[in-house]
């Protein structure tokens, strides 16, 4: 986990300043498991409008900087609603396939968690 942290550091910063400026990054996590998370918090006397105005944005460059240093979009949390799209994105199409493939299999119908983890019908 140090490691990776050393060497994000960098993008990071530069990814915080040019995406939100001002905003404070706070990383936390688990030592146990090496997992990660970020949260940002608006600039010093921000309204509250920025940080909501570039979520998007903002989540997409940090999953592509996780992504691009061996990490994942999702810990233990799972994915849930928020993050389907993502999951797709960011996830090998060998293990979406076979996840598919699961999911067929215990749940033909769709009937369980619809649209939770999994694209319905992808």
């Amino acid at each position: 986990m140090r490691l990776v942290l050393a060497s994000t550091s960098r993008y990071r910063r530069a990814l915080l300043e040019r995406l939100a400026p001002g905003a404070r990054l706070v990383a936390y996590g688990h030592l146990g498991d090496g997992n990660l998370h970020y949260n940002l918090s608006e600039p010093a006397g921000g309204d509250g409008g920025m940080l909501a105005a570039r979520s998007g944005e903002i989540r997409r460059a940090v999953h592509d900087l996780v992504s691009a240093h061996g990490g994942s979009v999702s810990a233990e949390h799972g994915i849930g609603r928020a993050k389907v799209a993502d999951l797709a994105r960011y996830e090998d199409p060998v293990a979406l396939a076979l996840m598919h493939e699961i999911k067929k299999a215990i749940d033909p119908q769709g009937i369980m968690n619809p649209g939770k983890v999994l694209e319905p019908g992808a």
